[in-house]
């Protein structure tokens, strides 16, 4: 095949800048190996970078920073072609073209192989959303046991932080500003319009060990105040923006408490970890939710439910 179908962010701006178009199969060349794409996973930091909020893309460019599918031409003697991959981050979908695609070329040191029986829909939905939720749940120290509360619970990380949680023994409390996606979440549920978060306290009198706070920038001042004395949050999500405005550490931050962070970057090329995640999703103990599956074609639809946040759990586009 000389040609394929890839959506094509052309320049920044609404949904409907994405277009569907030819282009050439990209060649393979050293270190890199091609990915046939069976599916790949939509991110929220698609919607900005499609939006013009990533100052180092340059476009045109075909986004998306995850994809599952299997290698086409490699590469890479531990890669050989069939091979399922996956593969995200490490600017994929930003400095070089990414999942919104037939095929992808991508360093070799980004391909995670694994062996599954799971439905490609259902594994596409997993390296981001998972380990991203790994990462952050290690960022916060969490053991068996404990309380921890997840803001902004109905994202696909927010789903997938409370199903690997609860799998630990972990009381697991989440929020929504939408009472019509609490159906979608599990163990204590609390909504969040907007003002100071209520039930909370006669949930838990003394506060949650951890806070995993997916909003960001509106909320992570208030998970502050709201984790225990001595707890820790970490901020692993932008939902609400990237910044948070006057932010003065000694005034914000009780006495003991911890702040911290994770970034999903930091588990790129994680095989071992990734492929452990596909074994629990086969059996059972983690439960991935997929929202909806959109058609290449329907990229631009896709993108337009993302941002009107309309979903519960992740969104996942096929070629």
């Amino acid at each position: 095949m000389k040609t394929m179908r890839a959506a094509v962010c052309p320049r920044p701006g609404g949904p409907e800048v994405l277009e569907i178009r030819e282009l050439p199969v990209p060649a393979v060349r050293d270190g890199w190996s091609l990915v046939r794409i069976r599916g790949a996973g939509l991110n929220r930091s698609e919607l900005r970078t499609r939006q013009g909020h990533s100052p180092s893309v340059r476009f045109p460019r075909v986004l998306g920073i995850e994809c599952v599918g299997t290698v086409a031409a490699s590469t890479d003697p531990r890669l050989p072609e069939g091979t399922t991959v996956a593969a995200m981050m490490g600017e994929m979908g930003r400095a070089f073209d990414g999942g919104y695609a037939e095929y992808a070329l991508l360093p070799d040191p980004l391909l995670m192989p694994v062996t599954t029986t799971l439905p490609w829909t259902v594994l596409a939905a997993l390296p981001e959303t998972y380990l991203t939720a790994h990462g952050a749940l290690d960022a916060l120290g969490i053991g068996t046991g404990g309380r921890l509360l997840v803001r902004g619970g109905t994202s696909s990380v927010g789903l997938a932080a409370a199903s690997i949680a609860a799998a630990h023994g972990v009381d697991v409390a989440t929020t929504t500003r939408r009472p019509d996606k609490a159906a979608a979440l599990t163990g204590h549920v609390l909504i969040d319009d907007g003002g100071p978060l209520t039930g909370l306290a006669e949930l838990w009198p003394d506060g949650p060990d951890w806070v995993l706070d997916l909003v960001g920038a509106r909320t992570a001042v208030e998970s502050l105040r709201l984790v225990r004395r001595g707890g820790t949050v970490c901020v692993a999500g932008s939902l609400s923006g990237w910044i948070v405005p006057d932010f003065e550490p000694i005034a914000k931050i009780p006495s003991g408490t911890k702040l911290t962070a994770f970034h999903s970057d930091d588990r790129k090329g994680s095989t071992e970890l990734l492929q452990r995640i596909v074994g629990e999703v086969e059996a059972g103990t983690y439960r991935p939710h997929v929202d909806r599956v959109f058609p290449l074609d329907d990229i631009a639809a896709a993108h337009r439910y993302m941002e009107e946040d309309r979903a519960a759990g992740k969104l996942v586009v096929v070629p």
